[in-house]
């Protein structure tokens, strides 16, 4: 009844989680070009579209992976796929349109 409370996705308390967690890689799986336009410094970029690569870019499956997008929407499906792939430690915290700290 209440398990929609305990799911809310925050992407700034998920952007502090990432920064305090070592060997965390936040990942932003918008399209290059959204990327270019702004984005959270020390993010990788890889949009959802080519998310199949990130087993030749990050290949210790239990690396700690925050993934967002815009709205939520890409990061919701990009974390299903990455689990679907093994990688065990993964954090979709939503949209950067929620985002309250600086981009670049």
């Amino acid at each position: 009844m209440f398990m929609g409370l305990f799911n809310h996705k925050d992407i700034n308390s998920g952007v502090n989680e990432w920064r305090n967690t070592k060997g965390a890689i936040l990942l932003d799986v918008r399209t290059a070009d959204e990327y270019s336009e702004y984005h959270i410094d020390g993010s990788m970029n890889i949009p959802l579209g080519n998310l199949e690569s990130i087993v030749q870019i990050i290949t210790n499956k239990a690396t700690p992976l925050y993934v967002h997008c815009l709205s939520g929407g890409r990061s919701a499906r990009a974390a299903a796929f990455l689990k679907g792939k093994g990688y065990t430690d993964v954090h979709d915290i939503g949209g950067i349109s929620a985002y309250k700290g600086e981009t670049v």
